[in-house]
């Protein structure tokens, strides 16, 4: 991606080569075509490595060919990228815990946060309990207000702990997380932190 590019119009999917948007849409036009889907790609990735749209549609491909650790490896690329963009440590684990200003409305910090998010689930997906733990701790000290809803992941992940752990939540039958926002952070706690 050209440096000089604003990271925020490119998350918006703007600032794409033109070749790099045909490769894209000829990955859509592909699918069900594994081969053309992932040569379309990687004439995408080719021009345009790190521009978002072109990560989102790798992350994409991935995810729903249920392909999880290539998955969650383009998240970690897309995490080095945004934390470029953001003048954040490139390890998402070097962050500082403190909450990011723009959580509510800044492009650049909201798909941040999001790709944590996505990180942290595919880290539940992938069985990878303290993974999943470390990030969604991350997301809460990133996003107190819960902005983009990890509450409910560490709510799930919680009550998978506690399930492995042999706790009975049988009188737990409704959804994971009845709060939004701060409230569901606070909710979690309720429920009782698992390790």
């Amino acid at each position: 991606m050209d440096p000089a590019l604003d990271f925020d119009a490119a998350v918006l999917g703007q600032g794409l080569p033109p070749e790099a948007e045909a490769a894209l849409l000829e990955a859509g036009r592909a699918r069900g075509d594994a081969p053309r889907v992932m040569a379309s790609l990687m004439r995408a990735c080719s021009l345009a490595p790190e521009h978002p749209a072109v990560l989102i549609a790798f992350y994409r491909h991935y995810f729903y060919s249920h392909r999880l650790r290539l998955a969650r490896a383009v998240a970690r690329k897309a995490l080095v990228s945004s934390a470029r963009a953001l003048d954040l440590p490139a390890l998402w684990r070097d962050v500082p815990d403190v909450p990011l200003a723009g959580a509510r409305d800044d492009v650049a910090t909201r798909f941040y946060l999001w790709v944590l998010k996505g990180y942290a689930y595919l880290s539940l997906r992938l069985d990878e309990d303290a993974e999943a733990r470390e990030a969604l701790a991350k997301l809460r000290a990133l996003d107190p207000e819960d902005r983009v809803g990890a509450a409910v992941l560490e709510a799930v992940r919680q009550r998978r702990a506690r399930q492995a752990a042999g706790v009975d939540d049988e009188d737990d039958a409704g959804p994971a997380l009845a709060a939004t926002g701060a409230a569901a952070w606070r909710g979690v706690d309720a429920q009782g932190a698992v390790a």
